[in-house]
């Protein structure tokens, strides 16, 4: 089966859709490339930040719900990164470049579209673990429905 493009998964769009191409996904399983160039978004000194690994996991969280949305005939929905636990990084930054390989593999979903996520940015030249996280995620069953009502409440 040919893989979508980023694009079609992910409701980023242009400079903010940061994954470059996705290079595996299934039910529980996504992996996406990032190719750290001199021109990336957030990219000084020579390098993009550790702490944007935190955004490249969730969006790879994005593209495998955009992605199991397809399989079931869905349109891609917005969702909401809820928080990261234990983000652990071994450098400062990703060094123009780089080929990183970022993994998500689903580790629980609940009924009311809580979910978590154990995720690991890889370096692609020899697959050493560069950083490692639990991202929580939450997709409401209706977005506008949950805007609206969290506006209605303020």
């Amino acid at each position: 089966m040919m893989l979508p493009a980023i694009a079609e998964l992910v409701p980023h769009s242009g400079a903010m859709s940061l994954l470059g191409r996705l290079l595996a996904a299934d039910d529980e399983n996504l992996s996406a490339e990032v190719v750290i160039a001199a021109d990336s978004v957030f990219c000084a000194d020579g390098g993009v930040g550790a702490w944007v690994g935190v955004e490249y996991m969730a969006q790879a969280v994005a593209a495998h719900a955009g992605y199991t949305a397809r399989l079931r005939g869905e349109p891609v929905q917005v969702g909401f990164l809820l928080g990261t636990r234990r983000y652990v990084c071994s450098m400062p930054a990703f060094a123009v470049g780089s080929v990183l390989h970022i993994h998500v593999q689903r580790a629980l979903q609940g009924e009311n579209g809580l979910g978590a996520f154990d995720c690991r940015i890889l370096d692609a030249t020899d697959g050493s673990t560069l950083a490692s996280a639990t991202i929580t995620v939450f997709q409401p069953h209706n977005v506008e429905t949950f805007l609206q009502r969290s506006s209605n409440e303020q």
